[in-house]
């Protein structure tokens, strides 16, 4: 299908598909004019509901598969996360695996 059908199908425009495809959120299609098998068109269709379901942008959407697929980016990402106290450190979560472990909640108490 070329892309302006495939724009239409999705309900977005041409020009928006190839951002997408910038963004390496749709497979690339072969040489010569834009062409979208419907397994591109899947593709599609899952990328713009997670971008409305989590209300994020491609750009977003694009990222969050980067620190999916580079450890080094994930790291860093992660030690943004801990650094916030949007995500517990790792000495917190290996803290809360052994109260876990040991069959205990809550908060420990103070050393002396």
């Amino acid at each position: 299908m070329r892309i302006s059908a495939a724009a239409h199908e999705l309900g977005t425009s041409p020009r928006m598909l190839r951002y997408r495809e910038s963004l390496g959120l749709l497979p690339t299609p072969s040489q010569g004019h834009r062409q979208y098998s419907d397994e591109a068109l899947s593709v599609a269709r899952l990328a713009l509901e997670l971008e409305q379901h989590y209300d994020v942008s491609p750009a977003a959407l694009a990222f969050a598969i980067r620190v999916l697929a580079e450890p080094s980016v994930a790291a860093s990402v992660r030690e943004l996360a801990e650094r916030t106290g949007r995500l517990p450190t790792a000495a917190e979560t290996e803290r809360e695996r052994a109260l876990k472990w040991l069959g205990r909640s809550g908060v420990l108490p103070p050393r002396i």
